[in-house]
This record gives structure tokens, sequence and C-alpha cells, in this order.
């Protein structure tokens, strides 16, 4: 599966200040003890600078003058300053733990609303594991970033800016040495800054598709086992991990890198200091105690300087982490209103003429008269999916089709023809490109999305299970009202009778993607599932391909009762499934081919008769 995060390094990137400036919205509600938080890390790390400043006093006074209370005295200062200093910084902690686990979980809470409400087409694009690892791993990034980087890019930019202040007044010709590395630590931080981001999102990325590689082998375990293909994935794990280690590795260098710089320029600044220092102490311009004074507020900056390479590289991290967020928060989710493209597209009823339509008469009588009947009609609907190429013909092309209320309707046609797109069309997991579907007479691109899923249930092909229970699975198709009774009656409907055998009944965990259960098994509770909430618009996708005859036989005569009682909507490539049905439309091409009764096309349409010839031998 393709992702934009192959493409995403080579996009305009924000930057830093400005990717981190969209958090504010999330760290406003907390925004009074992040910072109360920083005000005490301020406050803590600027008594580390009167240190020194006791430091000299006991030098300059009880030291040369051997008063022995006033060193005792300095030492007590000194305790005393060291058990504040303590304890403020744990107060920071306390202030910004609770706070910052709330705004995480905010975020990731807000990542996974806005997941579901994005349209079927974004998670087509994007692999599942890039949106894990941006709920994951990319938001503990944020959390972190919050709770250290931010507050002391402060607290050690105020630290400095306060040491110099102090250093200058002490002795202003020492001072102007330790600043002579500032120019180049700057530069090079700079450059550092431009280069890590870069490698970090590449980081990141690939921290996605391995992600990625891990849920799909896991997933697809007994393909991998059943095919022998551990060892073809395992090289590919291995790849995927190499590449990561060897980005990690780049960044350890960056790292390393900077960190060099900016240890050793500041190292070789306070030596020559020293140097200096001690001269002018052997010539009586400058006091021991100043001397001391100084050269401990120079090493007391030295974790504010040290730290700058460490505190960039978590920013850049955060960043790139924050730009993730918000590429899957920037997409556009699904809406209620009417999309431009097909609200401004109507077909003329002349338009369905051209099409080989026995039957003809009942699938294209007009808007108007759809609108009186009732029931679900698909108006000159047209369908191609938002990345197909601009010249790749549509997927489905003027379908006029009236399913009156009441009736059952067997969509049938090749592999590829369009059926699945078309159901798909219905509950609005894609929207149409032109024309419009109508339920009743209402337009469903006018109609609330929550409104109209509680008028059309769906059964999909594919059944998915939630790791949840047996009667979780299956109620999840009603409304919270309903209880055992419905849940009994849909299982019956479904032949799931199975369920009540299961060691702990209808409340047995079916397990991730209900893989405890045969194939057969999973069908049949989605199948409930659609039938549970007694829907006035069903929409099966070839619900019973994969039941035994007996079992699909048991099935059949059950939701005969049910169609009886619904307007569907049936995607069938058996003559078994297309017997439920009141008539049966023929899809040809992305096109609507034929409309009839299935004895009616048999005797009729070549196609219709050879594909169900086939899938009689299929049976056979």
């Amino acid at each position: 599966m393709t992702t934009p995060d192959a493409a995403a390094p080579d996009l305009p990137r924000r930057s830093t200040v400005r990717s981190l400036l969209r958090l504010w919205p999330y760290v406003r509600p907390v925004r009074a003890r992040l910072f109360g938080a920083a005000l005490v890390a301020v406050v803590a790390s600027c008594l580390s600078l009167v240190f020194p400043l006791i430091l000299k006093w006991m030098v300059d006074g009880p030291v040369a003058g051997h008063d022995p209370a006033g060193v005792w005295l300095g030492a007590l200062c000194l305790l005393l300053l060291g058990f504040a200093e303590a304890g403020l910084f744990g107060l920071r902690r306390w202030l910004v733990a609770r706070p910052l686990s709330g705004v995480e979980a905010g975020m990731r809470a807000g990542l996974y609303r806005h997941l579901q409400r994005l349209p079927v087409a974004f998670h087509d694009r994007w692999a599942s594991g890039q949106l894990l690892s941006r709920a994951t791993t990319d938001l503990m990034l944020v959390r972190m970033f919050l709770a250290f980087p931010l507050t002391f890019l402060l607290v050690n930019s105020v630290t400095i800016l306060a040491g110099i202040a102090i250093m200058l007044a002490q002795q202003w010709t020492l001072g102007l040495v330790l600043l002579a590395p500032a120019l180049p630590v700057m530069v090079v931080c700079w450059l550092f800054e431009r280069r890590y981001s870069q490698v970090a999102r590449r980081a990141q990325d690939q921290v996605g598709d391995l992600t990625t590689v891990v849920e799909e082998s896991v997933l697809g375990i007994r393909i991998i086992k059943g095919f022998g293909r551990h060892r073809s994935q395992a090289r590919a794990f291995r790849e995927l991990s190499r590449t990561l280690r060897g980005t990690e590795l780049v960044k350890a260098r960056l790292l390393a890198s900077i960190w060099g710089v900016i240890v050793t320029l500041p190292e070789f600044a306070i030596g020559a200091a020293l140097v200096l220092g001690t001269v002018q102490v052997a010539d009586g311009r400058l006091s021991a105690g100043t001397l001391v004074a100084f050269l401990s507020t120079a090493l007391a900056l030295r974790w504010p300087v040290d730290s700058i390479g460490f505190l960039l590289a978590m920013s850049q991290e955060a960043a790139t982490a924050t730009e993730r967020y918000f590429e899957v928060m920037d997409a556009t989710p699904e809406s209620d209103e009417a999309p431009a493209s097909a609200a401004s597209v109507r077909v003329p009823e002349s338009a369905a003429g051209d099409q080989d339509t026995t039957g003809a008469r009942d699938a294209g009588q007009g808007s108007r008269a759809a609108d009186d009947e009732g029931g679900l009609r698909f108006h000159g609907v047209g369908f191609r999916y938002p990345d197909a190429p601009a010249d790749a013909p549509p997927v489905l092309d003027r379908i006029d089709l009236h399913v009156r209320p009441g009736e059952s309707m067997a969509l049938v046609g090749a592999t590829g023809t369009g059926k699945t797109t078309l159901t798909a069309l219905v509950p609005r997991l894609h929207e149409v490109t032109s024309g419009r579907i109508t339920l009743d007479g209402r337009d469903i691109a006018e109609m609330p999305r929550e409104e109209l899923r509680e008028l059309v249930a769906v059964a999909f092909e594919e059944p998915t299970l939630f790791s949840a229970t047996v009667g979780e699975n299956v109620l999840m198709g009603a409304d919270d009202t309903a209880g055992p009774a419905e849940l009994d009656r849909a299982l019956a409907v479904a032949q799931a009778d199975f369920a009540h055998g299961l060691p702990q009944g209808t409340g047995t965990q079916v397990g991730e993607q209900g893989l405890s259960l045969s194939g057969g098994q999973r069908q049949r509770l989605a199948l409930a599932r659609a039938v549970v909430g007694r829907p006035r618009f069903l929409v099966l996708d070839d619900p019973l391909s994969a039941l035994d005859v007996h079992t699909e036989a048991a099935v059949e005569a059950a939701l005969r009762r049910v169609l009886a009682q619904t307007t569907a909507l049936i995607v069938a490539h058996r003559p078994s499934t297309v017997l439920l049905a009141d008539r049966v439309a023929l899809i040809s091409g992305g096109r609507v081919a034929a409309v009839g009764t299935h004895h009616e096309l048999l005797r009729t349409h070549a196609e219709y008769a050879h594909l169900m010839s086939g899938a009689e031998e299929d049976d056979r």
C-alpha cells in the first residue's frame, strides 16, 4: 500500500517553531501549570548561580580571615540552596506530569475520532502502520518535548544570560573570553537543525513502515505459515530494520558532531579564562574569591550549554512528529453536505437510452417517478476513484436502477465490473462522482450520515470482526436498546446458532479479526450484524460465499423472510443467491446491461446465461 510518507521529506516543510506552535490549542487548557512549572524551573536554575557568589564570599571572607564559623555558615547556606533547588525541580516535575499525560491522551483521542470520520478513500491510501506510529511513537515524542525540552530551552536560555551577566559584572575581560565561542556554536546549531530535521523525518517514516510489516505479519500469520514464507518475511523485516538502524546511526553521528563542538569550544574558553584569571590573581589585579566565583559560574553553565544539542534534537523530532500528526488531522473528513461534483451533475433521462436494457422501463423511468415510488433509486450515477488517472474510464457510468420498496435486487456481473463499488455508494462509503442516489425520494447526499447509516445496513464479502464478544460484534448493527431477544433472532436468521455452543456462549471473545472462527462462521456473524437492527434498506455483498451448500440453503430460507420486510441490494455470484432476489441487474463494463427476473435474463441475455452457467459448474 502506498502512503504519502514516501514523498513527505521532499515536500515544503514548516519551520520548527511554526510546526510546534500548532500544539498550542492542545496545550492551552493546561497553560497555567506549564507556565508555573517553567517559572519554578527558572528559579531553581538561577539558584545554582548563587552558589558561586557564596563561594566568593567564603574565599575572600572566612577562608582568607581564618574564620571557621563563617566557613560553616557558608556551607549551611550551600546545603539549604541545594535542598531548595532539588525541591523546586521536583515541584516542576509534579506540575507537568498529569497535565501533559492529559494532552497526549487528548491528542490520541482526537486522532482516533478523526480517523473514524475520514473517508474510505483515505484509508485505502494509507498504511495502517503509518497511522499507528502517529498515534503512539509520534505522540510520545510530543509529550516528551512538552515535558522537558520546551521548558529547558527557556530555562537554559535564562540561565545562560544570567550567568553571562554575572561573569561580565565580576570580570569583563574574562567574560569576553568565554563569549568567544558563541558565534561558532550558533552557526553549528543552525546547520545541525537543518540536517537533523530531515533525518528525523526519515526515521519516523521508517518506524511507520516497520510497524506496517509487523502488523501485516501478525494478521497474515496463517498465510505466512501455510506457504512457508517466514524466511522471506523475516528478510523483509531485517532489511527495514537495517535501514532504520542506519538512519538512527546518522542521527547519532549528527548529535555526536554537535556535542563535540558544543563541549569542546567552551572547554577551551574556560581553560583560557582560567590561565588568564590565574595570571591576574598573581598580579594582584583579581581576588582569588572572584576567580573562584567566575570559574564556578562558568562550570555551572556547562550543562545549559552542553544540553543545547540534546534539546535541539528532541525539538526537531517533536516538530517532525507534530507535522506527521497534522498530516492526518488536516485530511478532510466526511461531510454531510452534497459533493459539488455530484450535486452539479444531473444525467438526463435520455442518457440511459443507449444502454442495452432488457426490462429498461423498470430501470430508467426518470427521477420524478422514482421520488414518487420510493425505495432505492440510482439516477445516472457515475463514479471514479479520486486517485485514478484522468484518462482512465469511470468505474461506474450512468447507472439507472430502481429497487422498489420491499423488493430485493441482485447485482450480477463479471469480476471487476463495479458491483461492490456500487453497493459502497449507498451508505456513502464513497461519494458519487455524478448523478445521485435516493432513498424513498430523499437524496442521500443531503442526509446526515448518521441518519443514512441507521436506515442502511451492510454485510461485506470479507467479514470483519472485532476483538470483542460474539454478542457485542452482532449488536454493533443495532441501536443501544437492542438486547438478547434481537441477538437470538439475528443469529437464527444467519444460521449462527453455533455461537450458543461456544465456551461462554455469545459472551465468548472471538479474538482479533475473528481468526479463531472459520470463514463461514465469521460470514454468518457479519450477516447477523446486518439484520439485527431490522434495517429499512439492506446491502449485501455476496454474503453467503463462504458457506457450504447445506448451510447456505438454511440461511437462504431464513433470509427470505427478512428480505420480504426490507428493500435489499445483493451482490450475487451463485444462482442460489440470485434466486433470493425479486429481480436481477446485470452489470457489464460499469453500466447496467439488463434488468429482469432470473429466468427472463437466462432466456434473453447471452452474457447473463454464460455467467450463470459458469456459476452452476463451480457449484457442482
